[in-house]
């Protein structure tokens, strides 16, 4: 098992590997395998990609985020200046069902409202507009409304696991509870238990995921 030493060594290069991201700007402090990163940067989207970074990084098993956000004093837009670009952005994406989605901005802090059919279509809200110049940071209260059974989305997410080449489905289990799906069983790396709740996400009507699996390399002899 790595140290906490070890870990931050790594996230740190990960870090370094991002090329939207100057590492520098970001502090990384390690206790216990949780990560904290700290530090300031110019967009929400490298934000996002800082804490991402960290939780690719083998024995990382959480991740607590204190980067703040400044955008630069020429980049800098007042609130209806940001929610007009939303509008814009929102109305041009393929996968957005725009006239089903309420946007408010405050402080330069989006909150998307609304609802969707599928999981994937409230992601896509929100990867639309996370790279957009002045934003602080989005709350993407955007509701799923499900519409199938729980017997077909737990069908359906364990066929997922099944193809995937980076999921081994059978050291993981199922549950549905209405729309809720809660993931049990232990996996390999961080990136794995990643790969499991975003195939989860997939599955029509899913709204919640409780993710239990238990990051343990251990579990497999080579």
């Amino acid at each position: 098992m790595k140290t906490d030493v070890e870990i931050q060594k790594d996230v740190m290069e990960e870090l370094k590997w991002e090329p939207l991201l100057t590492a520098a700007e970001i502090g990384v402090a390690v206790k216990n395998r949780v990560v904290t990163l700290s530090g300031t940067v110019d967009s929400y989207y490298k934000k996002e990609e800082a804490e991402n970074a960290a939780k690719r990084v083998s024995g990382v098993m959480a991740v607590a985020e204190d980067i703040e956000v400044k955008p630069f004093a020429t980049a800098k837009k007042n609130d209806t200046e940001i929610a007009r670009i939303i509008a814009d952005t929102l109305k041009w994406d393929s996968l957005v069902q725009e006239d089903k989605i309420r946007v408010k901005v405050e402080d330069s802090w989006v909150t998307l409202e609304g609802n969707v059919d599928w999981e994937f279509q409230k992601d896509s809200v929100k990867n639309s507009i996370k790279n957009l110049i002045g934003i602080r940071g989005v709350s993407n209260n955007i509701t799923v409304k499900p519409s199938v059974t729980a017997k077909d989305i737990k069908q359906k997410i364990s066929l997922a696991f099944h193809r995937s080449a980076t999921i081994d489905a059978s050291k993981v289990e199922i549950e549905i509870e209405g729309s809720k799906a809660i993931l049990s069983g232990r996996v390999r790396s961080w990136s794995e238990k990643n790969d499991a709740e975003d195939a989860a996400w997939k599955a029509q009507g899913i709204t919640t995921i409780e993710n239990k699996l238990v990051i343990d390399s251990g579990v497999y002899v080579y």
